[in-house]
């Protein structure tokens, strides 16, 4: 005989409850996750995959710092570049010409805050992080021509960065001309006579460039820049023999363009020198398949298959 149970009404309470609280919770939004915050490589990623205007020049460079020094607080460095901008600003006159507002630039930036060109330890890496720069007043050409370039364009100049040859320059392009500007040198103008004579101190009396000064004043991208930076750092690095550094650097420059063949080559050796087989053996190919016909493609060919057997 089958047994019918019964519950209290003490239990039968409780298990009403208990179901229409189950029923309450449906009706409750759900939590929304909270984000974990990017990685200096992903913001880095993410800001270099956007269109050249929308590009935040310094926040990328910034970042670029970041990822070796996690402590960094981007958003303290680009006040900094507001307030150097803000100072300038206070002290124009009420309708300032271009040259009144570079004389500015240059007298804040060079006099009073004391940013200089770091000739004596001129392969410093922290010559090339940004924040570094501003916090120990020295740097190298392309790091002092970015924060002249940032605070200049809080400012309403339209200023481009030039990769001349050996030493990053800004040039100013207006309705009024052109200038070329040093801020290696405390933001002097230089002439097409004196640019003449840098390339002869650095290349020698008969090399190409001196046929070649229009051109080689031409503006680069805020992508450019970046790559040039990094370049910088990994050359660095390789000196130093720190190939993990290296590798990092070379990582950045191929998220900034990845078709830089020589690139992916060079991330294929560093790879290899870490004993990170598999990946140079794929660096190798990849370089292969960009540039089949370069100079070293037949060594790199014959590289490979030797590099397989390790992996067996």
């Amino acid at each position: 005989m089958r047994r019918t149970l019964r519950l209290s009404t003490p239990v039968l309470l409780r298990i009403r409850y208990f179901v229409s609280s189950i029923k309450e919770l449906d009706l409750l939004p759900t939590r929304t996750e909270v984000p974990m915050p990017l990685s200096a490589r992903e913001r880095f990623a993410q800001l270099v995959s956007k269109p050249e205007e929308e590009l935040d020049l310094a926040e990328a460079a910034l970042l670029i710092a970041q990822e070796e020094q996690p402590e960094l607080d981007v958003a303290v460095y680009l006040r900094r570049l507001d307030d150097l901008a803000a100072a300038v600003r206070a002290r124009l006159p009420e309708s300032p010409t271009s040259a009144d507002i570079i004389q500015s630039l240059n007298i804040r930036l060079f006099q009073e805050e004391g940013l200089t060109g770091n000739e004596s330890e001129y392969y410093d890496p922290r010559n090339s992080f940004l924040n570094q720069v501003l916090d120990r007043k020295q740097g190298i050409p392309i790091t002092l021509s970015v924060i002249y370039l940032e605070v200049g364009h809080r400012l309403g100049l339209p200023l481009v960065g030039v990769g001349f040859p050996g030493h990053f320059l800004v040039k100013y392009i207006g309705a009024d001309g052109e200038m070329v500007l040093d801020p290696f040198s405390g933001g002097i103008t230089l002439s097409h006579e004196e640019l003449t004579q840098r390339l002869q101190r650095m290349y020698g009396e008969a090399n190409p460039f001196l046929s070649q000064v229009p051109q080689l004043l031409a503006p680069v991208s805020k992508k450019e820049i970046l790559v040039r930076m990094l370049r910088n750092l990994k050359g660095i690095y390789l000196q130093q023999n720190d190939f993990t550094r290296a590798l990092a650097a070379i990582d950045r420059i191929l998220l900034v363009d990845p078709s830089l063949a020589t690139e992916v080559r060079d991330r294929g050796a560093v790879h290899q020198r870490l004993g990170h087989i598999q990946a140079a053996v794929q660096d190798f190919r990849r370089y292969l398949q960009m540039a089949p016909d370069s100079e070293d493609a037949e060594a790199i060919r014959a590289l490979i298959p030797r590099m397989v057997a390790q992996l067996n």
